[in-house]
């Protein structure tokens, strides 16, 4: 592997992660260098605007949720043709769960396993010189994570600055970037995060702003020169295994949270993805092995699914002979009903018997470690499976269906949700990552 890399992250979120990471792509891209992205932890949306940004797929690198091996395979297959890779993290850059050194889900563990350096953005309104006294905690934390450089965003003045500049300078760490404060540089935010990258009718020429911003303001040839070769092996994928040979995938503005390792894995275990759109009112090929129902925003298109007669005409008809899984969003389909932001209850597939509410909202985050309780889709009844749960809806009644899984967290919490199956059909609310490993 010839490429090079670095990781931008930050002491919290909301600190410019998103937009430094678009801007340094875009503006790399621009001087014709092969940049590819990368994302740390279980997150849908960023990889599709790094995407956009690159030209090609972003991947997920979760170390409490992906096996080393995996991890391994998914950044060498990232960096292949590329000469930059660069990984955006996730939360602040210490940010994790307790247990194994190295698997803890922080940005972190992916600096120290690849030994790439740390583009450390902080956000300086409100500060100065303490600016200084956060990276220098940063920097000497962990040892065996390095802090390249620092880009200053939401600078104030050429004072404000200085005084930062100056108070870093005996630390030996560079200002390697001062953003100005601009209110343009946002993308518009929902429930789960950003707006979707394909939602964005005006995405280039967000892209393009903050490409321009990046080329303005960030000292790109000492970024470029901070980036370190990358040092990891070539294991092979072990994610998931291909749940049949022809996987009917939905997959629209309803369906869209399914993880580029997990598409690319079955492919090169030779499966055929077909995917559908239910917001097309369209239904799984029933020459199709599976159907795989990812997550999204169901709760968005509510009404519409509800009135999609033949989607859900063909899912049943689908479901009679052959598997149909759900996860998240795609679950909450698979139930009864679903009760949108407004209270008003839609009807849907009914394949499951539980019903779901966005109006009687409640967070609910983090990893999950499930063990199989039968034979389905994601695996043989035993295989234990680790994943992640992000979502806003509540389980208004249960129904009857058979538990799908056993499920702790990632402190060994038991979580009661358990998800559901009958017959052919299964769902849970956590997105699966990868058999543990």
């Amino acid at each position: 592997m010839s490429a090079r890399g670095l990781i931008v992250s930050a002491p919290r979120s909301s600190s410019g992660k998103t937009l430094v990471t678009l801007g340094l792509l875009g503006a790399l891209r621009r001087r014709g260098v092969a940049v590819r992205a990368a994302k740390s932890g279980p997150d849908y949306i960023d990889p599709a605007f790094h995407a956009a940004a690159t030209g090609a797929k972003g991947v997920n690198l979760d170390t409490w949720a992906m096996p080393p091996s995996l991890i391994d395979a998914l950044i060498t297959d990232t960096a292949e043709n590329a000469e930059i890779v660069v990984v955006e993290g996730a939360m602040g850059l210490f940010d994790g769960v307790p247990g194994i050194s190295g698997r803890s889900g922080a940005t972190s563990d992916l600096a120290e396993r690849l030994r790439l350096p740390v583009l450390l953005v902080l956000d300086v309104s409100g500060q100065s010189q303490s600016a200084a006294a956060v990276a220098a905690g940063f920097a000497a934390f962990n040892p065996a994570v390095r802090i390249g450089g620092v880009v200053l965003n939401k600078l104030g003045s050429d004072r404000h600055r200085t005084l930062i500049g100056d108070a870093l300078k005996p630390l030996g760490i560079a200002v390697l970037g001062a953003i100005p404060r601009d209110e343009t540089l946002v993308l518009p935010e929902r429930h789960l995060g950003l707006v979707q990258a394909g939602e964005h009718a005006d995405l280039a020429a967000r892209l393009d702003h903050f490409a321009e911003v990046a080329a303005r303001y960030l000292d790109l040839d000492a970024i470029l020169a901070m980036a370190a070769p990358f040092s990891a092996g070539s294991a092979k994928p072990a994610a998931l295994k291909p749940p049949g040979q022809r996987i009917a995938l939905a997959l629209d503005e309803a369906f869209s949270f399914v993880y580029a390792h997990l598409l690319d894995g079955w492919r090169l275990a030779g499966a055929e993805i077909v995917p559908f759109a239910p917001l097309r009112d369209e239904a799984p090929a029933q020459d199709c092995d599976v159907c795989w129902l990812p997550g999204g925003y169901p709760e968005l298109h509510a009404g519409q699914l509800s009135a999609a007669r033949v989607f859900q005409d063909g899912l049943a008809r689908f479901s009679h002979s052959h598997p149909v899984h759900g996860e998240c969003g795609g679950y909450m389909v698979l139930g009864v009903a679903i009760e949108d932001a407004q209270g008003v209850r839609h009807p849907m597939a009914g394949l499951l018997s539980h019903a779901t509410s966005f109006a009687k909202r409640r967070l609910h985050l983090g990893y999950r470690q499930a063990r199989l309780l039968h034979d389905n889709p994601i695996g043989i009844a035993g295989d234990v499976v680790r994943g992640h749960e992000f979502h806003h809806a509540s389980i208004i009644a249960k129904g009857n269906d058979e538990p799908f899984v056993d499920v702790i967290d990632a402190q060994g919490r038991t979580v009661a949700e358990t998800g559901s199956r009958r017959g052919h059909v299964s769902g849970t609310f956590f997105h699966a990552i990868a058999r543990e490993g």
